[in-house]
């Protein structure tokens, strides 16, 4: 059969969590469109019961991701950079449409998409060293203290970078051992789904990062809420809705990461994803656990270390 007399088989969108694709509960979806208002895609509607069904992925999760080694973090970050290498053309793709981009500029922003993978797969090692330390104390005590992962983190990701973005707000919360629900951009949703895909074959554990698409206050509130969620990133937020989401989740102590100022728009999506990460999102998800533990004598002199 010739090319010209194929059926086009168009690709069927739907959520990642825990490690599977669902489609939504509620059985709704909505229309994606370019720059120009064109077509792309259906892409699924995410309810509150997807919501409360990611969160409970994430917190299976969290054992087993948390307990690795950085080490092996690092490893798992870095093989997600690796397939995201292999499926470069499809993002390219993807990006130009949602953002109105020309392929040069769609493809550089995949670059450094993938580069902040690599650049998050080298700190899960090290940021141990930098948020965590001896202490000097007076007494016969050795005095430590070490970051810990704050538990699921629900990440609003910004709404006009749908895949640099996306990457710089998910890559730091794993990479210290936390696990995420992502909301991802609501009228650029496709490069979060098809991130889902590449996270499902890159050695992620199912649950790690789980992602929604939909209307984002409408997902946003009941993770906002949710007594099971540990911290929040309100990076997608606008200002409106991120003070809402704040005061929700002050009712169980959430750690929250406020987004950027806003622009005169109104969208808090200020923030430029192309400069250096730098550690300010590692450590914005950590906790602190301080050890005492007696020093102690060697030998008959008494001497101690």
């Amino acid at each position: 059969m010739s090319e010209n007399n194929r059926l086009g088989v168009f690709k069927t969108y739907k959520l990642y969590v825990g490690g599977k694709f669902p489609r939504s509960e509620s059985g709704r979806v909505y229309e994606v469109t370019d720059s120009k208002g064109q077509w792309l895609a259906n892409a699924p509607k995410s309810s509150r019961k997807d919501a409360r069904d990611a969160v409970v992925a994430a917190r299976k999760a969290f054992g087993g991701w948390s307990g690795a080694t950085a080490y092996n973090r690092g490893q798992v970050l870095y093989r997600v950079a690796e397939m995201l290498e292999g499926r470069k053309e499809q993002f390219v793709r993807e990006v130009a449409a949602s953002e109105g981009l020309s392929k040069s500029k769609a493809a550089a922003v995949v670059d450094a998409a993938i580069d902040r993978w690599v650049w998050y797969a080298g700190w899960t090692d090290k940021i141990g060293q930098i948020a965590g330390g001896a202490n000097p104390v007076a007494g016969p005590f050795f005095n430590l203290s070490t970051p810990e992962p704050t538990g699921v983190v629900a990440v609003l990701a910004p709404q006009k970078s749908s895949l640099l973005g996306l990457v710089s707000v998910i890559a730091p919360v794993i990479a210290t051992g936390n696990t995420a629900v992502v909301i991802a951009s609501a009228d650029a949703p496709l490069p979060a789904l098809s991130l889902g895909e590449v996270l499902a074959t890159s050695d992620v554990p199912g649950g790690v990062v789980n992602i929604l698409t939909g209307v984002t206050a409408e997902i946003a509130a009941p993770l906002a809420a949710h007594q099971d969620v540990n911290a929040i990133d309100l990076t997608g937020a606008e200002a409106e809705l991120a003070k809402e989401l704040e005061i929700a989740a002050a009712d169980n102590l959430k750690r929250v990461l406020r987004p950027q100022p806003v622009d005169a728009d109104g969208s808090s999506d200020s923030e430029d994803w192309l400069a250096s990460p730098g550690t300010h999102r590692l450590t914005a998800f950590l906790e602190t656990k301080t050890v005492w533990h007696p020093t102690g004598a060697l030998g008959a002199a008494g001497s101690s270390y």
